[in-house]
């Protein structure tokens, strides 16, 4: 059975999306998803993971100066993928019906950041360019300690620091693609996640 978001939440994300562009959640993937996710993730046979790429199309290239994850996108035919794109299905059509933001699919992939990985102060999405919408990250770190490092540093349009997050199971982060820069900082441990991305298929967009 899909686990259904509550309208009362999706009150809130949208209320904290318009007031300052994001909001960090804890409890809104059940625990059985995140352990299937986290399982998956951890049974590395299940999953093919490629050295992750900085910029799009043609221009793509490998540079571990500036990101060091690996990543395997999430495919909508995998059990275990399903769940968690039906809950991403939900916040696009709750969000969509109360700030009409026109979001039209959501693309995701796993993240795994060995020891030492990182990845350097970048926007997900180019001013103008109507695609990545909405940022999502969520973590799937159980018993995750500061000491251990791979914190999402969220900063605002002036390059200060807005919030510091511990990657910790069941953390989910969402902000405004055009409008944050943000950077995972060196992990000294294993450091597990999901990134996606909430586009838009136009340019007429708004709230």
């Amino acid at each position: 059975m899909v686990s259904q978001v509550s309208e009362a939440v999706l009150d809130v994300i949208a209320d904290a999306l318009v007031d300052k562009g994001y909001i960090l959640l804890s409890d809104i993937i059940p625990d059985y998803v995140s352990l299937a996710l986290l399982e998956k993730m951890q049974a590395s046979h299940d999953i093919d993971f490629k050295s992750a790429a900085i910029g799009r199309g043609i221009e793509q290239q490998i540079n571990t100066e500036i990101r060091s994850d690996k990543i395997s996108w999430l495919d909508k035919q995998d059990h275990t993928d399903r769940e968690y794109l039906s809950i991403m299905e939900q916040l696009k059509d709750g969000i969509n019906r109360r700030l009409f933001m026109g979001l039209f699919d959501y693309e995701s992939h796993y993240a795994v950041y060995e020891p030492g990985a990182h990845y350097k102060k970048h926007v997900d999405a180019l001013k103008g360019s109507q695609n990545r919408i909405l940022t999502t990250v969520f973590f799937l770190n159980p018993l995750w300690q500061l000491e251990d490092g791979g914190q999402l540093v969220i900063y605002d349009e002036c390059d200060v620091a807005l919030e510091t997050v511990q990657p910790q199971m069941g953390t989910l982060a969402i902000f405004l693609s055009e409008r944050f820069p943000h950077e995972v900082l060196p992990t000294l441990k294993t450091r597990n996640s999901i990134a996606g991305w909430f586009r838009v298929s136009h340019a007429n967009h708004g709230f």
